[in-house]
């Protein structure tokens, strides 16, 4: 049967244009569908299972699949690459796709980029449909046709492309996941695979154990994913968050391990949102057990960034709770203009914070993620003193069939911010 090879990162990735989360896994459920609708077997690279460095198979792929499509949203500059060098191998049968969003840097204007929209992280089931029916018959059209689509060899149409004379290898058998894994799935095998899980078995099973709140065995699948996809930053954000979250052997331990981790991927100048909400995280929790200012500072400084790049209300939200953390240590300290500064700062925040998140609501989400989004704006109408909209946030919030520990955290967090409001007014004199 004919093959397709899938260019494309996978998981949840940042387009560091705009700062929007793609999860690209939902892209390649897509993706896969419409290449399997076309007659073909869909293959992605942490799909193939193998012994040593990917690169052996993954070349093989480029040269040797029947069609080889390339994922470029969010700017991937491996995929770009991997493009680049199937151009290179083969004249014929390679197309491209992005997510919407994308505006094409690369000197290919004249190549027909095949577009589909995500709607949040996710694709929502109308786009779905019609993207799978347009790679279909886009997929049946290129195999039809025998059309050369590499710039490559329209523009060097003397050259030869190269063969190896080693087939590749058929799709190994299924191979069935772990208890607390995603349902098992069909896995292609690369020549002299060895019997061990591939980077997306391992995926898998880390993101049901993390679902499940199971960090403790979601650590060392991460481990495994990170050996076979090791510049993975998505990866690594995942290893240090079930790090940390784990709290073993002790909270302290496991915080600073998650932290070392997150040195990996520049933190101090880094322009994920992703990575910076974590390294916030982190240390406000490191704040919280030991009091340190420089703790409370790298997690205001990373939240800080992270909204500022993203203009979301998850690091907008905890920014001005800590910068009026900050501003209680300031007055105590007797730094009174420090401590009136980002009191007004935190102010201006919480609104900004209203202002991006009120209009989620007209979204669809499922009923946990709707519920943080009205916790946010009851949090920071609280914070703001506005009685009437605390009323109307938090009456939609209850009403959410949702779990009472989330209905607890939240009201254990506004009176934390009342609680240090009435510090500050006490010790600014009002």
């Amino acid at each position: 049967m004919a093959t397709c090879f899938v260019v494309q990162g996978f998981g949840k990735k940042t387009d560091f244009t705009d700062g929007r989360v793609l999860d690209l896994d939902a892209s390649y459920a897509i993706i896969k569908e419409g290449v399997e609708a076309a007659g073909l077997v869909c293959i992605r690279a942490d799909e193939i299972q193998h012994s040593g460095t990917i690169d052996v198979p993954m070349y093989r792929q480029l040269l040797e699949a029947d069609l080889v499509i390339a994922d470029l949203s969010t700017y991937n500059v491996n995929a770009a690459f991997e493009l680049g060098v199937r151009y290179g191998l083969r004249p014929r049968a390679t197309l491209i796709v992005a997510e919407d969003g994308f505006n094409n840097p690369f000197d290919v204007g004249h190549i027909v980029i095949r577009r589909y929209k995500h709607l949040g992280e996710d694709i929502g089931a109308r786009e779905a449909k019609r993207f799978r029916d347009d790679l279909k018959q886009a997929i049946l059209d290129i195999l039809a046709s025998g059309a050369i689509d590499s710039p490559v060899y329209t523009f060097l149409p003397n050259l030869m492309p190269p063969l190896l004379p080693a087939p590749v290898a058929a799709p190994a058998p299924t191979r069935r996941l772990e208890p607390c894994a995603a349902p098992e799935r069909d896995m292609a095998a690369a020549p002299g695979a060895a019997a061990e899980a591939s980077a997306k078995d391992n995926l898998e099973q880390a993101q049901a154990c993390m679902k499940a709140s199971d960090f403790m065995a979601a650590r060392p699948l991460w481990e495994k994913v990170r050996e076979q996809r090791p510049h993975d930053s998505f990866v690594v954000q995942q290893l240090a968050l079930a790090t940390y979250k784990s709290r073993l052997p002790a909270p302290e331990t496991a915080l600073n391990e998650a932290r070392e981790m997150l040195l990996e991927l520049s933190p101090a100048t880094t322009n994920d949102p992703e990575t910076l909400g974590l390294w916030g995280a982190i240390h406000k929790r490191l704040w919280d057990i030991r009091q340190r200012p420089e703790d409370l500072a790298a997690s205001i400084e990373a939240y800080g960034r992270g909204f500022q790049l993203k203009q979301d209300y998850y690091n907008g939200i905890n920014l001005a709770y800590l910068l009026e953390l900050r501003a209680l240590a300031a007055l105590r300290a007797g730094e009174r203009d420090e401590g009136v500064a980002d009191t007004i700062l935190a102010r201006r925040t919480r609104r900004d914070v209203i202002k991006f998140a009120r209009p989620l609501l007209a979204g669809e989400f499922p009923d946990a993620t709707r519920y943080w989004i009205l916790a946010t704006l009851w949090e920071a109408a609280a914070g703001l003193g506005d009685p009437a909209a605390v009323e109307q946030w938090a009456g939609q919030a209850r009403a959410l069939p949702v779990a009472a520990w989330m209905l607890e955290s939240t009201r254990n967090q506004i009176q934390s911010i009342l609680d240090t409001q009435a510090a500050i007014a006490h010790l600014a004199g009002g």
